[in-house]
């Protein structure tokens, strides 16, 4: 069964009897990768990924191995339920702490998004920045875009194999170091290599780092441009977020057509056409491999290569820059563009609420939570003494990064004491819970139901002060 079907242009605004004389095409419906050579520019846009990629990529591998107070400054402990971010501990109750990261960053997404289009994959994405550092490799095992189109047109030889062996070996050592320094923010990194080397690592270090290194070699290496086109869902959503005030990567008709080789120096005017000399460049720099020319695609990542490589050749032909710029639907069309509008309001708007609220949210934190629960398995008892007893479970969580000695205390009604241990040491993260009786003289009862308050204060921290309301019940009074 063939997996072409025929085509047939059909223009009902033109002469139907001219159709009959048109061949019919074919088009592939499982057509296969064809590969792209990204050819190496120079310029504004690509010196600001550079910075951007040489940053990005510097904290990701940095981070991993710095420390804070002898703790590693991002560490996400899954065994012992805590996650070490910046000198601050959080547990699974600060759950909801991720949640409202995760909210900020989709609308400082879709802020962005509708300021200036697919910034964020040209310049910030893991999946850009790991492309561009094996393309980079490539570029200089290989040579230029020439060069490897020859080279993987050119039968097997021992300079071929030597290139490939030595460009895959540089591709797999970044896919390794990216995979270990991955799984070194949930399992200390020094420990990790020297468990790694040894063989002393648990199983699912080894499945891990395999899995990221392979993930990053195929993704980075081989799919490309792939994962950007049919795996990446910001690709399909992100038009909702385009309007014709939205700054993109765009090319002017206006100014570029028609478009026409001519030699250098010769005015567009001069041979009736654009400033376009149809040079092909921005295709060749392309790293999604779509002809920019033909306006507006999903394909476009707005990494504004072909801004650069446009800029390049109208500097040699000595014409103004900006044939392809970042700009505005309104303005290539002659109107007034608005940087500010109602949807980028309302996503500022969103965005400043919940970063004030997050900001709010960790200043406030308390590191110490204390719940108390009564016994509901028996009213009351009375004690060898004749006083009246209610038992409770005091359960104090210690959310800092030390050990926190506490002491409990009780009032709200006269004669009230604790009869178990009042003093207790509570580790770091640890969520300890305390059987703890309490009793009160009979003539202190006033009500059957009356309200105490526990109090739990650390001798570690003296501003560290805990206390949260129960109830006491007792007989009724005669």
């Amino acid at each position: 069964m063939s997996n072409e079907i025929p085509v047939k242009q059909v223009d009902p605004s033109s002469d139907p009897s001219n159709n009959k004389n048109k061949k019919a095409e074919t088009v592939d419906l499982y057509a296969s990768r064809e590969k792209i050579y990204v050819k190496e520019v120079k310029g504004f846009f690509q010196r600001i990924r550079n910075v951007s990629l040489t940053v990005l990529m510097g904290m990701y591998f940095l981070f991993a191995w710095l420390t804070l107070d002898g703790q590693p400054l991002i560490h996400f402990d899954l065994p012992a339920r805590e996650f070490h971010l910046y000198g601050i501990t959080f547990f699974p109750k600060d759950f909801f702490l991720l949640s409202g990261m995760l909210i900020i960053s989709a609308f400082g997404l879709f802020f962005i998004t509708t300021l200036f289009g697919r910034v964020w994959c040209g310049y910030t994405c893991p999946q850009t920045v790991w492309t561009f550092i094996f393309m980079w490799i490539e570029e200089k095992v290989e040579g230029s875009r020439n060069k490897r189109m020859k080279l993987d047109k050119a039968p097997n030889s021992r300079e071929k194999v030597t290139k490939r062996t030595i460009k895959h070996a540089l591709w797999l050592f970044v896919a390794f170091a990216t995979g270990v320094t991955f799984v070194g923010y949930f399992y200390p990194i020094r420990e990790l290599i020297v468990d790694l080397f040894t063989l002393q690592a648990n199983g699912w270090a080894y499945f891990w780092v395999a899995f990221f290194t392979v993930a990053t070699y195929l993704n980075a290496g081989w799919m490309r441009e792939q994962v950007c086109l049919y795996m990446c869902p910001y690709a399909r959503f992100q038009s909702v977020m385009f309007d014709p005030n939205t700054r993109v990567v765009s090319y002017d008709p206006n100014r570029g057509e028609p478009r026409g080789k001519r030699k250098k120096g010769v005015a567009p005017e001069e041979v009736g056409l654009g400033d376009c000399i149809d040079c092909e460049q921005c295709v060749q720099v392309c790293p999604t491999g779509i002809d920019i020319r033909d306006g507006l695609q999903y394909e476009c990542i707005g990494c504004a290569l072909c801004i650069d490589a446009c800029d390049e050749v109208m500097d040699k032909m000595n014409y103004p820059r900006g044939l392809i710029r970042y700009t505005t639907e309104n303005e290539l069309e002659g109107k007034t563009s608005k940087l500010l509008r109602p949807r980028t309001f309302g996503y500022g708007a969103v965005l400043l609420l919940m970063i004030g609220a997050m900001i709010f949210t960790v200043a406030t934190r308390v590191p110490a939570k204390m719940d108390v629960l009564r016994d509901r398995g028996a009213l009351f008892s009375f004690n060898g003494e004749g006083r009246v007893e209610n038992s409770y479970t005091v359960k104090i969580q210690n959310m800092s990064e030390v050990p926190q000695t506490f002491e409990l205390s009780v009032d709200g009604m006269e004669g009230i004491r604790i009869l178990t241990e009042t003093t207790f040491t509570i580790s770091s993260g640890e969520n300890r819970s305390l059987p703890t009786v309490v009793d009160v003289p009979p003539e202190s009862i006033v009500e059957s139901n009356n309200t105490i308050r526990f109090f739990a204060e650390s001798e570690t921290d003296p501003s560290l002060n805990l206390e949260t309301e129960s109830r006491f019940v007792g007989p009724r009074p005669r």
